[in-house]
């Protein structure tokens, strides 16, 4: 395994190790940010404990983190993106779903990305051109089965709220981006919709789906690589759609139209 990738896999199990400490099924405090997402002691020690790693292993990295760095000087030098708990909500609700994302870019674009689920035992891994992972064993993404009625489509709870959607798969809400996109890099399942993520929600499983074998891009706005040296990542989402294969990409692009202005604000109002 290349360097910074056992590098990255080890540090991601550290800090699920550690967020385990703060984990309690019954749940815990959590407090509300400014952009009204969720934070917990737990996000910021894990951040924390991952940010003095590589400050220590790779001086010369930048890092952009949700918990503490939002903005990047230098796009061709290496740039490390981390969520240091994705899944936030449900790790202070005391469900099991949440995890550690950890991404490495070069001239802006990821070339590795790791996410730890620790409570269900799954570590993924990827790295430009040499594929994915899902605890060391090879993932790829699965076309529809015909002989598999069942099929999924993994959303946030954004999605039916900002969308119409006419997909004709059992929509799944998890609670956690990263985790959602990791359904359709392992074949689990076919579609991947998030109405508002941001940097470090997508850094490290943009490349797993992509190294899977699926499709992932912006559905609307600009795409979130290359990295901008002028963008403040706190403050910008990235509306994505990841899909198993090329035509499964194309038809969900079809089925997903964002709702006019009206109709959220009568939505709203509901």
């Amino acid at each position: 395994m290349h360097d910074a990738l056992k590098f990255a896999t080890h540090l991601a199990i550290q800090a699920g190790n550690l967020l385990k400490q703060y984990y309690h099924p019954a749940g815990l405090h959590s407090s509300q940010k400014a952009d009204h997402t969720l934070v917990t002691e737990a996000d910021l020690a894990a951040d924390q404990m991952i940010t003095n790693s590589i400050h220590a292993h790779f001086p010369a990295d930048e890092i952009i983190s949700e918990e503490s760095s939002h903005q990047v000087n230098d796009i061709h030098s290496p740039v490390w993106v981390i969520d240091p708990l994705d899944g936030t909500t449900n790790f202070s609700l005391g469900l099991p779903i949440w995890g550690v994302s950890i991404a490495r870019m070069q001239d802006g674009s990821p070339e590795l990305g790791v996410a730890n689920f620790p409570l269900i035992n799954e570590i993924y891994t990827a790295r430009k051109g040499k594929g994915a992972a899902l605890n060391y064993r090879p993932i790829t993404t699965r076309a529809p089965d015909p002989k598999q009625p069942n099929s999924f489509f993994a959303c946030c709870s954004r999605t039916f709220r900002s969308y119409t959607v006419d997909i004709p798969y059992k929509p799944r809400i998890l609670g956690a981006a990263v985790y959602s996109f990791c359904m359709v890099a392992r074949g689990t399942a076919l579609l991947g919709f998030d109405a508002a993520p941001k940097i470090w929600d997508l850094a490290a499983v943009w490349l797993l789906v992509e190294q899977a074998g699926g499709k992932i891009t912006a559905f609307e706005g600009p795409p979130p690589f290359p990295l901008s040296p002028a963008q403040d990542y706190r403050t910008t989402h990235y509306p994505t759609l990841a899909a198993a294969t090329e035509q499964l990409f194309s038809f969900a692009g079809k089925k997903i139209q964002r709702k006019s202005k009206f109709a959220l604000i009568v939505q709203e109002k509901a």
